[in-house]
Order: structure tokens, then C-alpha cells, then sequence
């Protein structure tokens, strides 16, 4: 047996290199490549098959029936159902026994296998201490554990808390030893952290609030302190988790978290190892956006999931929650595939898992299993079967599945003596005041049911306050005619698939709550109902007990094609399989993002030039960085942009430098620059370049002479009905454009604003007008045509040089902004020649010089004029940057001689663009945040004399 962390005999199987791993079959060569996303998964989708269908052939062969399941197990249905609320769907439904290390065990070795790390709670095994260096190891029961039974694609080890407490080093070697040979690995947690995170964050917190149950209320300072200090627990053990996770990680793993106790560990994963392929699943619901920006945590916790390239749900709605909480709590970019924040792109998607439905088939087969069965339906003759199978707990809506049928037998005397109800209530957390609660609540309403409508001989319901064997359970489905599910908010419910799988031949009626996220995979074939609607519950339970036979057969045929399709195992290599695929197309979207600013390199270009230039973008630049991290964001401090604190000193000391001229070219109005920056010797160019001043100066335009603004009146009316009509919202007149702006609205309700605002304007005040509509993250800009920030850094330069007397031609140009994407036309103005391609080698390594006057022998042109220049367009702009453009002939005819003898003389090594915390950008490189804008301004002015 290899031992956990030893070398791998054979090489892990890469994802890149799935796609190519089909070898030439029939004598035909291994088909292309495929390149889109759902390509790429249809054929992992028939090489999966096809290797699964050899591995049985292989199996067939050579173990002639190894693992045999259907052998006799001990396992006591839902057996560890007493450990609470973790095992909720993760753990509940199919028990598979003493076979589980069979299955963990038994590797196919002829080809190499990715390596799959499964982290979890709890293992899936439960260890019991029998002496200081000896352990016996109980198997645990579970549907996650069944689904990763059946894999034969990785090599699979488990991650996870055994259970106990082992406080010392024998303990903890000897027990790792015993578990190795499963196949697993144990992450020990004292008493005082399983307390605090296991116990106290995760069940009374995560766990109620996930279910729609509320946070507890907080009556005491000292339970607002054991909040604080759960939830430090709960960190502190993820962390614990991440630690085991990288000591055995190997390049190539595929690492899946699962569940809401782990929510943490994406993040944990990824600072150690950003390139780690990380998966996360949660097997609870995920409640509404509503509900979760209740949890003080909320924030934290969101990021961290975010922190995982494919984050996994039940169903849609629970995806959709989760993309809309990320939305609406920190106001980041939903999209179609998942959350998006700066071009990280976290896929998120709803893979409803499904159960071994083949097994059960087998078991009715059994002859222990006929004979219950037998028992059973001598024991019910002549009365129809009715059951239901829960966890005893406040979700499952055991009450009202009693109080649904009580009304059934008070409408329908008739049914009195034909109809039996079989209530398994396996008990869970019995030491819990509020289960004790329950169970006494459930126990009077059966009494007083049975002592209503019972008889000496026989009683209509019959409750069980335990599990059942599997081979009971199996039986027991095969004689109900009717499976009554009643949750009241569940994950997935697998009793609801595990009934239809055995009943091939009774061919029974489902009953299913809409709250339970099988719902959304049964509910075509089933009879859905609100089990807080008790009359709804018992009618339908009238019409599942008369349905017709042919009604039964189609029901029953289309929800049996479900369950015997979408198995536990398709569901587990699904989610691995688009997890390797995710983290592909992620591969392929940071190859079109530009590198991170090299900020050494810039450093030193910066000290051997001889005339710089630094373009400044403010907002989001030079401000203060926002803390959004719990979307409070006070709206008035915000809307008020003040300059960095820590940036005065640095910039003061960079406006001194003669050889050093700066920039502060802004969407905002002169006003607004006036007050932030008129202290400094600089230039300022405000509203896009389309006012200019240097701070000692008086401000002058750039617009063109000819500039149309009759627009601006109607586009005003527009924006100040929307204004009105979007609470938080505002918009700003400019000079030359105006800004209607909803990041502090509601985000839903903002976009359908935005909407309805743009198709007004296109429909009304600017069909015919010459105008630009530009579109931020959260603002609608209505502009004059021409007006971009690359369009008016030309005739920014040229006033520049006429009011500065520049002796020296600028060979290094520095240009940092957070610009929009209409604006970043500016970082190509510099450049010498344009990019034809997103590869990010044509940003960064650009050897042509840029000396775009050396051919004007008769000097630098001052632009002395009285009449603004006209604004080129972009095709004739882009010919002027290597100066060989008509528009630069007539614009170099206006100009006068001046001493020097160029304006530039730039090679693109000295030419660094750098867009601020946008990944998708033109620009050369990135910059994080307006901290290292900071950063990166102060080492400028540490290298100064």
C-alpha cells in the first residue's frame, strides 16, 4: 500500500492534458483539439464514459465481482444521523458498509490518474480509541461518500476530522497510520476548537441561517463575545485544514472542499498556492441575499468562496442567490457563468447530485431483502402504505406531514381503515432543548391521532424514533405506494431518489415539497406541494392514493429515467470534470491580461531619463481606496473625492523635480481639481481633457470650436426623471458631458434603470445628435462626440510644450489611471505601434523608438493659436502617432518655432501604461489599487537627489 505523501509511481495526469488524451482508435487519428468550453466538455463527457466502460470490462475480467455491494451489511440506516446538522445531505441516504474501503481502495494503475483531494468535515470513517497506538475504524454512511465510491477517473484520498479528540503524538501517528490505509487523512481539532467552530459557528449560526432559520438573537453582551470568538474558531480551523491540505498537495491535484464548514478554506488554499485547483460545494441550501447580509461574517466569508475557481450548488436557486448576494453585499459583476471581480472570473454553477440507484435496483434482488418485503405487505394487507423517512429535525416538517394526513382522514372517512402512514424519525442532537422540543411536539400529535382515528387492532400511523437497516429501508420502499417528503427547506433530499429507485414494480406516487432541492430535478414526475399548506398537502395526498395506473406508470417512468442517469458518481465527476475545464478557460483569460507593473524596471527607466512625464488619473487613483467590504459604503464621504493622504508628500516632491512634468487629466470638473490639487505645480485637465491649466495659470479649453451641446438640455430632463425615480442615484452637468451614476442603488433595480434610461435617450434626445453614450459599471455618460481622454492628450501636449518652454524632448512617459474602456484610447496614443493581438508580449516588449517629431528639422511646434485644433479621427489619430498622418501635416503647418528640437523622443521600453484595478484594459501592465499608486509614487520620489 503507498503511504499518503509518498511519490506517485506513475505521473499525474495534467489537465491541460485531457483533451489529447484519446488515443487512435479504428485506425482513424485522435480528433483536434476542441477550443470552446462546452466542446471541450462533451469530449470529456465520451472519454469518460468510454474509460468507464473499459475499467468494467478490465474489472469483469480480472476481479470477477471485487466489490460486490449488494453483500450483507450491519449498517444501520442513517446511522450517524445523532451527529447533527453536518451530515445533513452530504451524509444522509444511501449506506454502502464495510465495502467503502473496497472502493476506496481499488486504483486502476494501468493509466495515470489526477489526483483528487476531497476535504471534508468529517472523514468517512469514525475512529474508536482501543489503546495508546490502536484504533478501530467505523464506516460512516453518506451519499457524498457513495458518489466517490463509484470514480475510477482519479486517484481519491479524503481529508477530514476522524471524529475524536487526540491530544497526543502516539495517538495522532498511530491513527494516521490506520487511516492511511483508507486512503485517508486526518486533521486534528481539540475539544475547545471543534466547541467553538464545529458546535457553535457551524451549528448554531451557519447552519440555522443557511435554512432560513434566523441568527440567534443576541440578548447578551456575552453571546455578541462568543460570536467573535466562534467565528475566530471557525477560521482558525479552516486554516488547520489548509495546513494538511498543502502538506500533501502535489502539482496537478484537484482539490474539492465541501460544505458550509469550509467555506474558508478557498482562500486558505489560495494564498498558499495560487495555481491550486480548488472546487468548492455546498450541500445545504444557500439562502436568499436577504438573509445572508444578516450574518456579521458575510463579507469574509463570500470573498472566501470567491476564492475558488468553481464554486458548486444543488440547484439554481441557490446558485442564484449565492451570484446575487456577491452582487448585492459587494457589489460585484454577476454574469451568466458566475461572479466576476477585475477579470478573476469564479465560475458558478448548480450540479445536483444524485445517488447509486443501481445498487438499490440490486438489492430488491436479495433474498433478505423479499423477505421483509414478504413481511411487510402480510403486515399492511388490504390498506395502501404511506412513508416517510427524516431526520428528527425542525426542516424536515415532520409536524405538518401528520397534521396534512390527520386532515386527510377527517375529510375522508373512507380511507380510515385503508391507509397507514410509516414515519421513520431518525433522532439527531437529542441533548438540544429545541430537538427535545420537537420530538415531544411530534409525539403528542401521533398519540393523539391514533387515539382518534385507531382502533384496538390497528393505528394509521406508525412512528419509529430510529435508523433502519439497509435491507429494511430497500423493502419498505418497494411496498409504499406513497413517499410523502414534506421539508420545509432542504438541500436535496436523497430519500425522495433512493424511493423512486426501488420502485421498478409498485410504481408508487412521490410526494415532494417544493422547498427541497430535489424538487428541481423531480418535479415533473412527482406531485409538488407547499407543506405549509396543509389542505394542499392533504388533497394531494387523496389524489397520490386514487391516481390512475397509467398516471402512476409515467410519473414513475420519467422520474426513474432521472435518477438512474444522473448518479452519484456522474455527479462527482462532473463537477471534477468542469472544475480541470474551469480552471483551462482561466488559464486562456489571464493570457489576455497585461502582467503586473514591473515596478523596478520602472524605477530605473525613471532615474536615467532626461525629461519624464507622468499622466495621472484621480478617481480611483489618487483617492482614497473605498472599503466596500460590507457594502456600507457612506455615499456623501464617497461622492467627495479627496486626494491620497499618503500621496501629498510624494507628489509635492515629484512637482518640484524640473525634469519631471505631471499630468491630472480626470472626468471630474475643474472645481474638483482646483480643490484637491491647486497647491501643487502641475497640470490639470479636467472633464477629459477638455479644460486645461497649469496650477499657476488660468484655466483655458481644448474643445473644438465647432463642439454641438444642444443636446445637453433634453439629456438633463432624462436624467433628473431617472434620478427621481432611482433612490440613491444621482447625476452631474459637466461642461461637456453629463453623468447619471447608480453604484449606491439597488443593484437589480439600478441596471433596470439603466436600461430603461438608455432606450429613452436612443429613442429620444440623442437619435440624431452627435453624441457618445458611455457605459461604466455602474453610470450611463452622455458625451459630445470626440470627447475621450486620448483625443485631447495631443492637444494637451502641445499646450504644454508652448506654456512650459521644453528644452529636452520627453523620453519617458508614465500613464496610471482607472480609466473607462472608452478612455483607454489614451495608453495607444503612446505607443508606437498599435496592438494587433491581446497576447501580452506585444504590450510589453515594444523595442521600435517613438521619436515622433525627429523628422521636423525646423523644430518643436507651439501650438499658438486662437482657434482650437479639430479633433481627428480615430483612423487618422492613429496614423498620427508615428507622425506620418495628414492630420499631423496640417496640424505641424499651424505650428511656430521653438527652441528644441522634438516633443518626443520615446522607445517603448520607457513607456509604461498601467491601468488601476481593471484587468480587462489595453493598457501595458496593472496596477491593484490606488495603494500602489502610492507605492509606487513614493519609490519615484526615494530615488530623487
Amino acid at each position: 500500500m503507498e503511504e499518503i505523501g509518498s511519490p506517485p509511481e506513475t505521473t499525474n495526469l495534467v489537465v491541460d492534458a485531457q483533451a489529447t488524451r484519446t488515443q487512435e482508435t479504428h485506425g482513424n487519428p485522435a480528433p483536434l483539439i476542441p477550443t470552446s468550453r462546452l466542446e471541450r466538455l462533451l469530449r470529456e463527457r465520451v472519454l469518460r464514459r468510454s474509460s468507464k466502460s473499459y475499467h468494467s470490462l478490465e474489472e469483469s475480467r480480472d476481479s470477477n465481482g471485487d466489490l460486490d455491494i449488494s453483500g450483507n451489511s450491519n449498517d444501520l440506516y442513517l446511522s450517524d444521523g445523532d451527529k447533527g446538522y453536518q451530515d445533513e445531505d452530504m451524509f444522509e441516504g444511501n449506506a454502502f458498509g464495510k465495502h467503502l474501503t473496497d472502493g476506496l481502495e481499488k486504483q486502476d494503475v494501468r493509466v495515470p490518474k489526477q489526483r483528487l483531494l476531497v476535504v471534508a468535515n468529517r472523514l468517512p470513517v469514525s475512529a474508536i480509541r482501543k489503546d495508546d497506538d490502536s484504533w478501530g475504524l467505523e464506516i460512516s454512511v453518506g451519499g457524498l461518500v457513495s458518489a466517490l465510491l463509484g470514480i475510477n477517473e482519479f486517484e481519491a484520498r479524503w481529508i477530514g476530522w476522524a471524529g475524536v479528540n487526540v491530544p497526543d503524538e502516539v495517538g495522532q501517528r498511530s491513527l494516521t497510520k490506520a487511516l492511511a490505509e483508507k486512503r485517508c487523512i486526518p486533521v486534528f481539532l481539540d475539544e475547545e476548537i471543534v466547541h467553538q467552530y464545529y458546535n457553535g459557528y457551524c451549528n448554531n449560526i451557519l447552519w440555522p441561517l443557511f435554512h432560513y432559520l434566523g441568527l440567534p438573537q443576541e440578548d447578551r453582551l456575552a453571546t455578541t463575545r462568543s460570536f467573535q470568538s466562534q467565528f475566530a474558531a471557525y477560521k482558525e480551523a479552516n486554516q488547520m485544514f489548509a495546513d494538511v491540505v498543502n502538506a500533501h498537495y502535489r502539482e496537478g491535484d484537484v482539490v474539492w472542499c465541501h460544505d458550509y464548514h469550509l467555506m474558508f478554506l478557498p482562500k486558505c488554499l489560495k494564498d498558499y498556492n495560487r495555481k491550486m485547483k480548488v472546487g468548492w460545494f455546498l450541500h445545504t441550501p444557500f439562502p436568499s441575499s436577504e438573509i445572508h447580509r444578516t450574518l456579521p461574517s458575510r463579507s469574509e466569508l463570500l470573498r472566501s468562496v470567491l476564492a475558488a475557481d468553481l464554486v458548486g450548488f444543488h440547484t439554481y436557486d441557490y446558485a442564484r442567490h449565492f451570484v446575487s448576494a456577491c452582487t448585492r453585499i459587494l457589489g460585484l459583476e454577476g454574469t451568466p457563468d458566475g461572479v466576476e471581480d477585475q477579470g478573476k472570473l469564479t465560475r458558478v454553477a448548480a450540479f445536483p447530485i444524485g445517488i447509486d440507484s443501481e445498487r438499490f435496483i440490486r438489492a430488491l434482488e436479495l433474498d433478505v431483502v423479499k423477505a421483509h418485503m414478504k413481511q411487510l405487505k402480510e403486515r399492511f394487507a388490504g390498506r395502501k402504505v404511506m412513508l416517510g423517512v427524516d431526520r428528527l429535525d425542525m426542516i424536515k416538517g415532520i409536524p405538518q406531514k401528520i397534521l396534512a394526513f390527520e386532515k386527510f382522514l377527517e375529510e375522508n372517512p373512507v380511507w380510515r381503515d385503508k391507509v397507514v402512514l410509516v414515519q421513520i424519525a431518525v433522532p439527531t442532537r437529542t441533548d438540544v432543548p429545541e430537538y427535545q422540543k420537537l420530538s415531544s411536539q411530534v409525539h403528542e400529535i401521533v398519540g393523539r391521532i391514533n387515539g382518534r382515528f385507531g382502533s384496538l387492532t390497528a393505528v394509521p400511523i406508525h412512528h419509529l424514533d430510529r435508523s433502519l437497516e439497509f435491507h429494511e429501508l430497500c423493502a419498505l420502499y418497494a411496498v409504499t405506494d406513497v413517499a410523502l417528503v414534506t421539508s420545509l427547506r432542504d438541500g436535496m433530499n436523497l430519500v425522495s431518489y433512493e424511493f423512486v429507485a426501488c420502485q421498478a414494480s409498485k410504481k408508487g406516487v412521490l410526494i415532494l415539497s417544493e422547498f427541497a432541492g430535489a424538487a428541481q430535478s423531480l418535479g415533473a414526475g412527482a406531485i409538488l406541494v407547499n407543506p405549509w399548506n396543509i389542505t394542499e398537502v392533504a388533497s394531494s395526498i387523496g389524489y397520490a392514493l386514487t391516481m390512475p395506473a397509467d398516471e402512476r406508470e409515467k410519473r414513475h417512468r420519467h422520474n426513474f429515467t432521472h435518477v438512474s442517469t444522473h448518479t452519484s458518481q456522474e455527479w462527482a465527476e462532473t463537477f471534477v470534470s468542469e472544475l480541470n475545464d474551469t480552471v483551462v478557460e482561466a488559464q486562456l483569460r489571464i493570457r489576455q491580461i497585461p502582467p503586473l507593473l514591473p515596478k523596478g524596471d520602472a524605477v530605473e527607466r525613471y532615474i536615467h531619463s532626461n525629461n519624464r512625464l507622468l499622466i495621472l488619473g484621480f478617481n480611483a487613483t489618487l483617492t482614497e481606496p473605498v472599503d466596500t467590504l460590507g457594502r456600507r459604503i457612506d455615499q456623501f464621504k464617497e461622492m467627495e473625492l479627496k486626494l491620497h493622504q499618503d500621496l501629498k508628500e510624494p507628489l509635492r516632491r515629484l512637482c518640484e523635480d524640473p525634469k519631471t512634468t505631471i499630468i491630472v487629466l480626470s472626468g471630474s470638473d475643474r472645481n474638483v481639481l482646483d480643490e484637491n490639487f491647486g497647491g501643487y505645480n502641475l497640470w490639470l485637465a479636467a472633464e477629459h481633457g477638455m479644460f486645461l491649466r497649469r496650477t499657476t495659470g488660468d484655466w483655458m479649453t481644448t474643445m473644438p470650436e465647432n463642439l454641438n451641446m444642444d443636446w445637453v438640455d433634453s439629456v438633463k430632463h432624462v436624467f433628473e426623471y431617472f434620478t427621481e425615480r432611482t433612490p440613491r442615484s444621482h447625476f452631474e452637468l459637466r461642461e461637456t458631458s453629463l453623468v447619471w451614476n447608480y453604484k449606491y442603488a439597488d443593484i437589480e433595480f439600478g441596471k433596470l434603470q439603466s436600461k430603461d434610461l438608455l432606450q429613452h435617450l436612443w429613442t429620444g434626445p440623442i437619435s440624431n445628435a452627435s453624441v457618445d453614450v458611455v457605459q461604466g459599471s455602474r453610470s450611463v455618460e452622455v458625451r459630445a462626440v470626440g470627447v475621450t481622454k486620448g483625443a485631447a492628450i495631443d492637444r494637451i501636449l502641445g499646450e504644454i510644450v508652448h506654456h512650459s518652454h521644453v528644452e529636452a524632448p520627453i523620453d519617458y512617459v508614465l500613464c496610471v489611471g482607472h480609466f473607462l474602456p472608452k478612455d483607454e484610447d489614451i495608453y495607444s496614443f503612446f505607443e508606437p505601434e498599435l496592438p494587433t493581438g491581446p497576447a501580452p508580449s506585444a504590450r510589453a516588449k515594444i523595442a521600435n523608438p517613438l521619436n515622433r517629431f525627429a523628422s521636423n528639422s525646423t523644430g518643436v511646434a507651439a501650438f499658438c493659436r486662437k482657434a482650437p485644433l479639430p479633433i481627428p479621427s480615430p483612423d487618422t489619430r492613429a496614423n498620427s502617432f508615428l507622425g506620418n498622418g495628414n492630420w499631423w501635416s496640417r496640424m505641424r503647418e499651424r505650428m511656430t518655432v521653438h527652441e528644441g528640437s522634438s516633443v518626443l523622443d520615446l522607445r517603448g521600453e520607457n513607456y509604461f501604461s498601467c491601468a488601476v484595478g481593471r484587468k480587462r484594459s489595453s493598457a501595458r501592465y496593472l496596477l491593484g489599487s490606488s495603494t500602489e499608486v502610492v507605492e509606487l509614487l513614493k519609490e519615484l520620489t526615494a530615488c530623487q537627489p
